[in-house]
């Protein structure tokens, strides 16, 4: 049933066997990382097993997710999303190519539906009573779905500022949902407890390794849409540090097999008002700590690691005051060669109408970020101008339709009459 070797701690490196219960490493308490077969893997490309051809969903990379068989999967299209070409914005800021790889079209709207799958199909296989997570509206919305699709009992924990949609999206796909007074850090914390309390399949993010083996998916979807010759900066939008720790991951494995030949740079695209993890690699560099990778560099780590209390921006996906998998976000950067960019408010609604009007994607805030920080970048010098590069694009604006109105303003209004629309637009 499981198709994993055994489960690695991101930061002391101790190793669990197949099979084990728990969620992070009981020797120091941080995160797991999936662990394959390394020569098998490597035998399925060399014998055209892989990527399965015969699949356009997640499941097309099916060798490297930690459950074998399709029934525990639910059943919809996960990821297959597209990767849009946009030469005249690429050429607008100088850079060499420039993609979007629209995620905001998986069932639920987000990015988060290819992590709901994998930790659902996880569940069922441990026949699991009850699936449980915290969430700032997107990854609940996305089990909610996932759920939805199984007949599996789910529990979602928001805070109760979470954007209105997102909230309805949970109730439409009949979550039991509990908004908590607080932050979503109180909403993580309030799961943990009640998850280990009553048994419940905890699906937090940047907790549950199982989360980072389906994100990792949109990393092997990027590199095969451009034919296995990777772009050269990756821009991720970063809150708690799970989807750029699975996009980083994604890669290695693919550097390790053959798939690719060099490694893509990551950029960590942050709000100004949520930054733990660019204030992380900041104070790194500013300290000369080591940069590249060994056993002794990733065990100082968690010391290292910054909080943003009371963070705040309006892109509510992306805002965390402590992030959940910070250790494996920071790392993969580092390996990566990467940076971090932050941008504030005013700069990531500017993206969401720059994004609609000149890239034909209606993206929320959170992912807009990964434009606005883009921008930054380049007129900075962190991407440089010969790059090749790709924005994730992490959820629909469907998601936050009133930030999205106060990036755009209002309709003009006329009275029904062709003189009045005449002088209102002018002609």
């Amino acid at each position: 049933m499981w198709q994993y070797a055994y489960l690695e701690c991101v930061s002391c490196g101790a190793a669990q066997q197949v099979g084990y219960e728990g969620y992070v490493c009981p020797n120091c308490g941080n995160n797991l990382l999936v662990r394959y077969d390394s020569e098998h893997l490597r035998r399925e490309v060399r014998e055209g097993r892989f990527p399965d051809r015969a699949r356009s969903d997640i499941r097309r990379y099916a060798a490297v997710l930690p459950v074998a068989e399709e029934q525990f999967f639910p059943p919809l299209r996960v990821g297959g999303t597209p990767l849009y070409a946009r030469p005249h914005l690429a050429a607008a800021l100088g850079i060499s190519e420039l993609f979007f790889k629209d995620d905001g079209l998986n069932p639920s709207g987000s990015l988060k539906d290819r992590a709901s799958a994998v930790a659902l199909a996880v569940a069922r296989a441990r026949g699991v009573s009850m699936v449980a997570g915290a969430s700032t509206g997107n990854a609940g919305s996305s089990m909610a779905c996932m759920a939805a699709a199984t007949g599996t009992p789910c529990t979602i924990f928001v805070p109760a500022a979470a954007p209105e949609a997102k909230i309805a999206q949970l109730l439409v796909f009949g979550a039991r949902v509990v908004a908590v007074r607080g932050s979503y850090d109180d909403a993580f914390d309030l799961c943990l407890k009640l998850c280990g309390k009553y048994g419940w399949f905890n699906r937090n993010t940047g907790y549950n390794p199982f989360t980072r083996e389906g994100k990792k998916t949109v990393a092997y979807e990027i590199c095969e849409q451009l034919r296995w010759e990777p772009p050269d900066w990756i821009v991720v939008p970063v809150g708690d540090g799970n989807i750029i720790s699975a996009v980083g991951k994604g890669l290695e494995e693919m550097l390790a097999t053959g798939l690719i030949r060099r490694m893509p740079r990551l950029l960590c695209a942050q709000a100004a008002t949520s930054d733990a993890i660019s204030r992380t690699l900041w104070k790194i560099g500013r300290s000369g700590a080591e940069r590249t990778s060994g056993a002794a560099t990733w065990r100082e780590l968690p010391g290292l690691m910054e909080s943003v209390p009371g963070a705040h921006t309006v892109a509510d996906s992306i805002c965390v005051d402590r992030p959940r998998d910070g250790v494996a976000a920071v790392r993969a950067i580092l390996e990566s060669g990467g940076a971090a960019v932050t941008v504030d408010d005013g700069a990531i609604l500017q993206a969401i109408a720059e994004l609609g009007r000149k890239a034909a994607i209606f993206a929320e805030p959170a992912a807009a970020v990964t434009w606005a920080c883009l921008r930054k970048a380049v007129d900075t010098g962190v991407v440089e101008k010969s790059a090749r590069v790709v924005c994730l694009i992490t959820g629909s604006g469907l998601k936050d339709v009133a930030s999205a109105q106060h990036a755009v303003g209002k309709p003009l209004q006329v009275d029904p009459d062709v003189e009045a629309v005449e002088k209102c637009l002018g002609l």
